[in-house]
């Protein structure tokens, strides 16, 4: 057994899902829902929440493996350099437990969780749902968390039939 964990990264709310993923591709859902950072009083202290509160979710939950989703350039830069820092904070809570960190873009996560790299956030949810076999409607960022915890479960899967690296296995030339 596999365990995943997803993370949205967020300079508000940072999405987490964790799924286990047995030898055969089963895959079971164990925890989702968002790290909320709105209670610090400035920016910095939200890294601080987001590094504590990721770190105490790997203590509790133990993830073998951690993914990410890459941070895309929005038409604020302001904001992207905030997005930024929040992954960097998620990332320094996996690689300070010394667990590998495994990253895809958004629309490689939409790619194949729905079937289409454009796919909207409630055709991810649904999706989600469908898969780990959830009822009810998922929040969003814990969702495309999820999302992206399936996404390497599924890349994980191929690499492994091929006999090649997570990256070699996704690589599309």
């Amino acid at each position: 057994m596999t365990r995943i964990l997803g993370i949205d990264p967020g300079s508000q709310r940072t999405g987490v899902g964790i799924i286990d993923v047995d030898p055969g591709g089963r895959m079971t859902h164990v925890f989702s829902g968002p790290v909320v950072l709105l209670s610090a009083p400035d920016f910095p202290g939200r890294l601080r929440l987001l590094l504590d509160g990721l770190g105490g979710l790997i203590d509790e939950h133990r993830p073998d493996e951690v993914v990410i989703e890459q941070v895309f350039m929005a038409r604020n830069p302001d904001s992207a350099l905030k997005l930024g820092h929040a992954r960097g904070a998620a990332i320094c809570a996996a690689v300070l437990r010394d667990l590998p960190v495994h990253e895809y873009a958004a629309t490689e996560i939409k790619l194949a969780v729905v079937g289409r790299g454009g796919a909207e956030k409630g055709q991810v949810q649904h999706m989600v749902g469908l898969l780990l076999n959830l009822h009810g409607k998922l929040q969003a960022d814990a969702a495309d968390a999820l999302a992206a915890a399936i996404t390497h479960a599924h890349v994980r899967a191929s690499a492994r039939r091929l006999g090649v690296g997570t990256r070699q296995a996704w690589a599309r030339k």
